[in-house]
């Protein structure tokens, strides 16, 4: 890509918000549906966005695609996880081969699950299958400088644009963002305490399991992040630039992309919410094509989901990540649209509505 700011500003004018005739007429069909008003509960607000979302009152979920985004983080040389490095491009290949909880996952739920290499620090390039969109073989230690330059920033929402464009152009209906990535919860962290304008303590938490006297260091390490690095917490790009990783960046790309492109995203855990939050910042009416898949156990994600609004679909106390609860989410999901959409209605069934 040329000129990535060109392609990004483009793409955030292309985001309207839902036409909100289409939500009445969906509230409208689900009175005439053969069953007391409101009985299905947030399964009827689930399928009225998405009726708004697809323009039509009867939507459809046929493909579903998980985008798995890889990265390594400079920050880990800090001593923030309870893992080495090593084990990004491990994991990667645990995808690849269908080992993974997000594989099992995919294939309960007939979800196509692609894994993409952001800025994984290894050569991945012989990997069959894997997408090869690597922006930083990993980023830099955001700790004593920026984690990545402003435009390795906005190569990476340009290459999740892409990506969602691909998902559109394969004629995908529902997808989904989750990550892998060592060191990630330190970024989605910093991130976090930008965006919500609070200290880091608040939206700090173990990632990967580390014990107190580790959990208090990656809280000082992101303190020190901020302080030396100054992000402007108006500036989704800077914000990324200063503090991010290359993965939360693509995803944060992917958000934009599927909205403009009129496709529901499903947002997973902390770390993918991040990036959702990111966007938001770039074109706030990216809120209206957002679900989250549910509520994570991580320190921060709640808050997070207050900034962008709507509330979870599920709460299963996961912190995994990988897309793992978007996966269970788009389940229910493609049920809410299933019931709009195939339920019959008073007339259709002969059944007396209530007077």
């Amino acid at each position: 890509m040329d000129n990535p700011a060109s392609l990004i500003t483009q793409v955030c004018r292309q985001i309207e918000p839902v036409d909100q005739a289409w939500l009445s007429a969906a509230r409208e069909r689900q009175l005439t549906l053969t069953k007391p008003p409101g009985s299905l509960g947030r399964l009827e607000e689930i399928g009225n966005r998405l009726a708004a979302i697809q323009r039509t009152v009867t939507p459809v979920v046929t493909k579903k695609r998980i985008y798995v985004v890889a990265g390594d983080h400079g920050v880990t040389s800090e001593g923030v996880s309870a893992y080495p490095r090593e084990v990004t491009p491990q994991m990667v290949d645990n995808f690849l081969r269908g080992g993974a909880a997000i594989n099992v996952l995919g294939r309960a739920g007939g979800i196509e699950v692609r894994i993409v290499d952001a800025g994984v620090d290894a050569d991945l390039s012989n990997r069959i299958g894997l997408i090869h969109s690597k922006v930083v073989r990993g980023t830099a230690n955001f700790a004593v400088g920026p984690a990545m330059t402003r435009g390795e920033a906005e190569t990476c929402f340009t290459a999740g644009i892409e990506l969602a464009q691909a998902a559109a152009n394969d004629g995908i209906s529902l997808l989904g963002i989750g990550e892998m990535g060592i060191g990630n919860t330190t970024a989605a962290s910093a991130i976090s305490s930008v965006l919500l304008k609070c200290d880091p303590e608040a939206v700090t938490g173990r990632g990967t399991g580390v014990d107190d006297k580790a959990l208090t260091n990656k809280i000082a390490v992101i303190r020190r992040a901020i302080e030396i690095n100054r992000p402007d917490s108006s500036d989704g790009t800077d914000i990324l630039a200063k503090v991010g990783g290359a993965e939360i960046g693509v995803m944060t790309g992917i958000a934009l992309g599927a909205a403009a492109n009129h496709l529901p995203v499903v947002a997973d855990g902390f770390i993918s919410t991040t990036a959702a939050a990111l966007a938001v910042t770039l074109q706030p009416n990216v809120r209206d094509y957002l679900f989250h898949g549910h509520r994570s156990a991580e320190r921060g994600h709640t808050a997070l989901i207050e900034f962008i609004g709507e509330e979870p679909l599920l709460n299963l106390s996961m912190r995994l990540g990988e897309g793992t609860g978007a996966a269970l989410a788009m389940n229910v999901i493609e049920a809410a649209a299933r019931l709009l959409s195939e339920m019959a209605t008073f007339a259709d069934a002969g059944v007396t509505n209530k007077e």
